[in-house]
């Protein structure tokens, strides 16, 4: 299994609830649907440690990483991430994993 962990710290004009809030409805929206993804979780900060550091984590699961490779590719993912996502952020990190579930 291929896990896909996604940070995003919003620019101080951006970083509200609302607009957290807006945002994780519409990665849900755009990312869930898309070819290869098996479930997709978004978070919001929980407490001040996590608001001090980012204002949003998007984690995908895949089945194999050329499955994670073409969602980042998908015109629909490359849109959110261009279009909707650099426009409003100072700050995005992502990792790739291999997780083992127990």
């Amino acid at each position: 299994m291929i896990e896909r962990f996604a940070f995003v710290k919003l620019a101080p004009e951006h970083a509200t609830d609302a607009e957290r809030r807006a945002l994780a409805r519409q990665a849900l929206d755009t990312l869930r649907p898309l070819p290869g993804v098996l479930a997709l979780t978004v978070g919001l900060p929980a407490d001040p440690d996590a608001v001090k550091a980012w204002d949003l984590c998007v984690n995908v699961r895949f089945a194999t990483l050329e499955d994670a490779a073409a969602y980042r590719a998908h015109p629909a993912h490359r849109r959110f991430v261009d279009e909707v996502v650099a426009p409003r952020s100072a700050a995005r990190k992502g990792w790739t994993f291999e997780i083992e579930t127990v």
